[in-house]
């Protein structure tokens, strides 16, 4: 694993809704080395009383222009200072790191479950798949309306506009989105259609009732793990995930994990 440390100038640091930002900032290494499913490891300035950087995933990296974006949601003292940054400034980034998004050779159908800010690091996977011809389905979740910050992205990206619930109603399946990825498998199999490939990212119960759903349908899938990070570099052993092959450590044999393994 190559890492770059690059000083990145900010671009854009805007709330999407719901405390959702999207920061944008010109970092070309890394931008130009990224995989799907990757993320960077961040040093805000002006936090110098907090030491460690905070695990951002890509939620984008265009090579020609030689940026990154990142989502990130304000849940505490680190999200909120963030916040104050603005264009000018600039943040210290190491990465791209971890393992990301592992598509089955021959992947030819593959289904797609965001929940929450879980939409950022599946978005340059969907991408990646539509670029090779797949087709893709995905399912979005969130809490309200204006919590689904990337649906048009999404929807720019499948053609099409994805599948939606909200846990208040206000657009699309009134609840979890759960139902809807029972849904899209049930009517997969229906068809004779099946997906080669499911992937997901958000709220750990999410992760692990997706899981269930893909085994019971004979589905490889995949999931992308949250943990806190000291190092980031894999040397601290404080992203420690359980599998079945022992303890693992989320930031460079993940975040990305087959769901077989995740010990839940």
């Amino acid at each position: 694993m190559t890492l770059c440390n690059e000083n990145a100038p900010i671009l854009v640091n805007e709330e999407m809704g719901c405390k959702i930002w999207l920061m944008t900032v010109r970092a070309p290494e890394i931008a130009a080395t990224a995989r799907p499913g990757q993320f960077v490891h961040v040093k805000i300035p002006g936090m110098e009383g907090h030491i460690l950087r905070r695990p951002l995933g890509i939620y984008a990296a265009d090579r020609e222009a030689g940026t990154v974006d990142m989502m990130y949601q304000v849940l505490g003292f680190g999200t909120e200072h963030m916040t104050e940054l603005a264009a000018g400034d600039a943040v210290e980034m190491i990465g791209p790191t971890g393992r990301g998004w592992e598509v089955p050779e021959g992947c030819k159908r593959a289904l797609v479950v965001a929940g929450g800010v879980g939409s950022a690091p599946l978005y340059p996977l969907v991408e990646e798949l539509v670029a090779r011809g797949v087709d893709v389905s995905a399912v979005l979740g969130a809490s309200t309306i204006d919590a689904l910050v990337a649906r048009e992205r999404y929807g720019a990206a499948l053609g099409c506009e994805p599948v939606c619930s909200t846990d208040d109603g206000t657009f699309g399946h009134a609840g979890f989105c759960t139902p809807l990825v029972e849904e899209a498998l049930r009517e997969a199999a229906a068809s004779g259609e099946l997906f080669d490939y499911v992937a997901c990212c958000g709220p750990e119960p999410l992760m692990r009732l997706v899981a269930s759903m893909a085994e019971e349908a004979g589905v490889f899938c995949e999931v992308s793990l949250e943990r806190r990070m000291a190092c980031g570099v894999g040397a601290c052993l404080s992203c420690v995930v359980d599998t079945v092959d022992g303890k693992k450590r989320a930031c460079v044999d993940g975040p990305v994990f087959p769901s077989k393994k995740v010990v839940w």
